[in-house]
């Protein structure tokens, strides 16, 4: 059943030009977190929930972890949670509604993985309004660093002068784009 929801989710973000990872950086991200094994990753950008699928089957096969995703649109929240439910992930995740930034700030937990694939100009505001949850150390994933670049140049400028970091590129099959990056830094304070 979950691999069924998976297809059907990737196909209506193809159909409908809904924003998502795809297969290619989906991969990628499900590897980083194979290998971190964090006990919370927190996911700002939910859509309709691909990569929450991601996220949540590598949290389910390793039997530990949950996800904390933020939408600002509660149309495709409500789809996300949907989809978590029809994969049999949902007990996973804590699906909440709202700008990241305010929700993040709200978060009381210690993150140990964060995702950005919002709004490119909201990266370096939810960085900002998470750090002081981020363990030591912390992966943060930023996707769309490719396309976005310039309009997220304040958050990738300040990870790539005070972490760890490294852009990976991809050439995806989306019908809007051939070739896109993520940046994974190593959060440390």
């Amino acid at each position: 059943m979950f691999d069924q929801v998976l297809q059907n989710v990737e196909k209506q973000c193809r159909d409908e030009r809904i924003p998502m990872l795809g297969p290619e950086k989906a991969e990628f991200v499900a590897d980083c977190i194979e290998k971190a094994k964090p006990s919370l990753i927190v996911e700002c950008g939910t859509a309709v929930g691909y990569s929450g699928l991601w996220i949540l089957r590598v949290l389910r096969e390793v039997g530990s972890g949950q996800l904390i995703t933020i939408e600002i649109d509660s149309k495709r929240a409500e789809q996300a949670q949907s989809n978590f439910e029809q994969a049999g992930v949902a007990d996973l995740v804590d699906s909440r509604i709202g700008d990241a930034e305010e929700v993040l700030k709200s978060i009381d937990a210690e993150v140990d993985f964060l995702i950005l694939d919002n709004n490119f100009d909201n990266y370096y505001p939810c960085f900002k309004a998470i750090e002081p949850k981020l363990t030591n150390p912390a992966t943060v994933l930023a996707d769309n660093v490719g396309i976005g670049a310039d309009t997220m140049a304040d958050y990738l400028e300040h990870v790539r002068t005070q972490y760890e970091s490294e852009t990976h590129w991809f050439d995806i099959d989306l019908p809007w784009v051939k070739q896109d990056a993520i940046e994974v830094s190593v959060y440390r304070h």
